[in-house]
């Protein structure tokens, strides 16, 4: 398998340097920090690389680090910029902690705008037991030699797709069966599957699991839309900490229905075990 050679290290990435939180003085309940342009999806910002970002922020505040379940309600659309993250631990335990956070920004006119909330449990992934009983298996995909990246695509198919800052940062490479639609033949099944990294090679980590979820093109793209395809709740399941090497994520909807969709996506690590599971309910808006 030819994969991207690992350049950046974790804690010493993009991805972690975009992500960075900081404590704000006197308020050890309050994280500043700055959303990075270059995880963009239009004018804006990734709702995978928004729930990492939270999640980081609840680890600095929380006695346990890694995420196991987190939970979001997206309110409004995120811009590049600073934004403050205020946290609240609900509940610590022996094992577990769990803690609420909102994303907040200030609008042109200088007003608070909560753009995100989440209430999130994290834990020790570490500690977990290695005993695995599952009826799961990995995505039925071609080799990663085999499949498609961006630079396969004939010229002019995904002029909007490129445009978007967060496809710099990522190396993905997608099932030949599941991007019809980028000829204007999309399957009609709402299936979407990948290997995914990132751009610098960094390998994964949970927080960067919480990106990958949502980090593919809309399965709605698949069902024949274009357009923006906004998430409204997103939940991730964190199951382990995942092996060194590409992932491979499938996404899917199987219904479709008055302007909502709702997407549920599984991500296996190289050592075939589901390292993360999610749902979201989003918006289909026609382009």
């Amino acid at each position: 398998m030819t994969t991207p050679a690992a350049t950046a290290s974790i804690g010493d990435s993009e991805f972690d340097r975009d992500t960075a939180v900081r404590r704000r003085a006197g308020e050890p309940h309050v994280l500043d920090t700055d959303l990075s342009a270059g995880w963009t999806i239009g004018h804006g910002v990734n709702g995978g690389y928004l729930l990492a970002l939270t999640a980081r922020a609840l680890g600095e505040v929380l006695p346990h680090r890694d995420p196991f379940t987190v939970s979001a309600h997206y309110l409004t659309a995120s811009r590049p910029g600073p934004a403050e993250v205020r946290t609240q631990t609900v509940r610590t335990g022996r094992s577990l902690s769990t803690g609420q956070a909102s994303l907040v920004q200030r609008d042109e006119d200088g007003n608070e705008v909560e753009r995100l909330r989440v209430l999130a449990t994290h834990g020790d992934l570490s500690a977990l037991p290695d005993d695995v009983r599952t009826s799961a298996a990995p995505p039925a995909m071609p080799s990663y030699e085999d499949c498609l990246g961006t630079e396969h695509a004939p010229p002019g198919t995904l002029s909007s797709l490129k445009q978007t800052g967060i496809v710099e940062r990522l190396h993905t490479r997608f099932d030949p069966a599941t991007v019809g639609w980028i000829m204007g033949q999309p399957s009609g099944r709402g299936e979407i599957r990948a290997w995914f990294g990132l751009a610098d090679g960094r390998d994964h980590d949970p927080l960067s699991l919480l990106l990958a979820v949502d980090a593919l093109p809309p399965t709605a793209f698949d069902l024949g839309l274009s357009g923006w395809v906004p998430t409204v709740e997103l939940t991730v399941h964190v199951r382990a900490q995942p092996a060194p090497g590409p992932l491979r994520i499938a996404i899917r909807t199987r219904n479709l229905a008055g302007g909502f969709l709702e997407e549920d996506a599984e991500v296996w690590d190289s050592r075939d075990r589901l390292v993360a599971q999610s749902r979201q309910l989003a918006r289909a808006l026609r382009g």
